[in-house]
């Protein structure tokens, strides 16, 4: 959830530009290709889900196909041994290519070129079929009265490509089977406090409640302010009763999420929450859900957005320690995740919170993707001149997600050129952001903002980098950013050896990364102005998160 500052982040006259995530393709519509998704689970095998290619194919409606099997596509001239090729393919539980003759609601004869693929659950069960099909009539060979050669192969591998794509979509979305009250168990699951915050403050208070044997829920805290508030819920300042302890609770509303289709986006969410335990990352201490609500109890960070605090500086840039600083931290958390193999997606500064000594916590996961990760080490070999030297370079620990995706999100002007063309994206994605949060800090914009969604997609795709000579910056910075901002991702900086590459460039120098949580955060040209609970008038009982709910 992308959150938009209230007045009392001081920063109104920035209101109407604020950069709303976009999750323009996390649902199977965008995929544009003749397909059904199959529940093997039900009788009959019956299709829940058409795309609207396939009813343009077929000339069905929606309504006249949901619920069937698909044996309403053969006729007289349907091969039945090739039907019973996929059939077995069905109890077997494989996928199957074959080319057979199917017919359109008005009776017209087409060949369909038709790739069947099963789809498993985490738990290795078989949870759908996913059918996709292809129109080769114009390619059929009257001799031998089917597909040609060269025709079938290119179609197989366009229609295989095409299921993987629908596989991944259907993997975003809840089991369709699920009972709607199951779609939030995942917010009632009690959490564990992990090695590094064990001990604070947050989690005593927290624990203490729960050594009573009570739930936590959300008559435990007091609302103390709103932070701010987004398209599927609002995040609050609150305060554990009795306790003192000061929270941001994200509380995300059901139904709106129902209806728009997120309800994937925050089960994810959550479960990325819980693998969290990192100085630059947020804490999740518990979650829970009311009858309208599903809500999260994480870190408050008192410094706020980083980009509000790059708002209230000079031109609105930073100086190039401070955003050296900043950046560096950003490495970090974005190494630990794609570690667990989260490709983080929506990096910003309006997603960079500030701790109040002025570090950072990277935040909102709502548009992220959890894999698994390849955990490995290189040894770098020794050149001559290091041999000279006798200067030893230690092996690199790499860790990257290991699977790509397809879908269409991020926020606007960091989206990487990847997602914009469809081709598939890594965590590469990442530190394409990565490099146009460093152009922002140090130039005050993005590099390539139109004025449009549409001319900021083409400069994305097209137009040169380009740095103002207005402002001062050092070469090793620009070189930085050009390496980040390759529009081959195979080409950029981080590609292959992970945050590694990133952390040896000179830019970072200066930085000792073991120690840099132990780092005083440069200062500000116009210093950070702390968020608490006396820094705004206290919320009125009718105004309070309660009433929200």
């Amino acid at each position: 959830m992308t959150v938009e500052r209230t007045n009392s982040w001081e920063r109104a006259e920035r209101e109407k530009d604020i950069r709303q995530g976009l999750d323009l393709a996390t649902t199977l519509e965008r995929i544009e290709k003749n397909f059904v998704i199959t529940d093997p689970r039900l009788p009959d095998n019956p299709i829940i889900f058409a795309s609207d290619s396939f009813l343009e194919l077929t000339e069905y409606t929606r309504e006249e196909i949901l619920g069937r099997n698909c044996r309403f596509l053969q006729g007289s001239e349907t091969d039945q041994t090739t039907v019973d090729k996929i059939r077995e393919a069905i109890r077997e539980q494989k996928e199957v290519t074959v080319q057979l003759i199917n017919y359109t609601k008005s009776g017209k004869k087409f060949w369909n070129l038709f790739h069947l693929q099963p789809m498993w659950d985490q738990k290795g069960e078989l949870q759908y079929f996913i059918g996709v099909q292809l129109d080769g009539s114009d390619h059929v060979e009257p001799l031998r009265n089917r597909l040609s050669e060269n025709t079938e192969i290119q179609s197989a591998k366009l229609v295989k490509a095409t299921a993987g794509n629908v596989d991944e979509a259907v993997r975003e979305l809840p089991d369709a089977n699920l009972r709607p009250e199951d779609l939030w168990a995942m917010h009632s699951l009690s959490v564990s406090p992990k090695p590094h915050k064990r001990n604070n403050s947050s989690w005593r208070a927290i624990e203490k409640i729960i050594e009573t044997g009570e739930k936590i829920s959300l008559k435990h805290f007091k609302p103390v302010k709103p932070l701010g508030c987004g398209d599927t819920g609002s995040v609050h300042l609150v305060e554990l009763q009795g306790s003192g302890e000061l929270f941001a609770m994200k509380a995300m509303d059901k139904s709106v999420m129902l209806n728009r289709n997120k309800v994937h986006r925050a089960i994810i969410e959550r479960e990325i929450y819980s693998l969290l335990d990192h100085p630059f990352l947020p804490t999740l201490y518990t979650s829970f859900q009311t009858p309208t609500h599903v809500c999260l109890i994480t870190d408050f960070c008192p410094g706020g957005e980083l980009f509000a605090a790059l708002d209230k500086q000079p031109l609105k840039i930073f100086r190039e320690d401070s955003a050296r600083f900043y950046a560096a931290e950003v490495v970090i958390g974005l190494e630990y995740l794609h570690c667990l193999g989260i490709i983080y997606r929506d990096l910003k500064p309006e997603n960079i919170l500030l701790q109040a000594d002025g570090h950072v916590v990277l935040t909102d996961f709502d548009l992220s993707f959890l894999t698994s990760s390849k955990p490995h080490v290189i040894k770098h070999s020794t050149s001559l001149k290091r041999r000279r030297s006798q200067e030893f370079m230690p092996p690199s620990f790499v860790s990257d997600p290991s699977t790509p995706s397809n879908s269409f999100v991020g926020t606007e002007e960091y989206i990487a050129p990847e997602v914009i063309t469809g081709a598939g994206h890594t965590s590469a994605i990442d530190w394409w952001a990565l490099g146009i949060l460093l152009y922002e800090m140090l130039y005050g914009r993005t590099p390539f903002r139109g004025k449009n969604r549409k001319k900021t997609f083409y400069n994305i795709l097209h137009k040169d980098l380009t740095f103002p000579s207005s402002i001062p910056v050092s070469l090793e910075a620009k070189q930085l950013i050009h390496g980040l901002l390759q529009r081959d991702p195979s080409s950029r900086i981080g590609s292959n050896t992970g945050a590694n590459d990133i952390k040896e460039h000179p830019f970072f120098e200066d930085i000792y990364w073991p120690l840099i949580r132990c780092m005083s955060p440069p200062e500000l040209d116009v210093p950070l102005k702390l968020i608490g609970k006396e820094s705004q008038p206290k919320v009125k009982p009718e105004e309070g998160v309660i009433d929200t709910f």
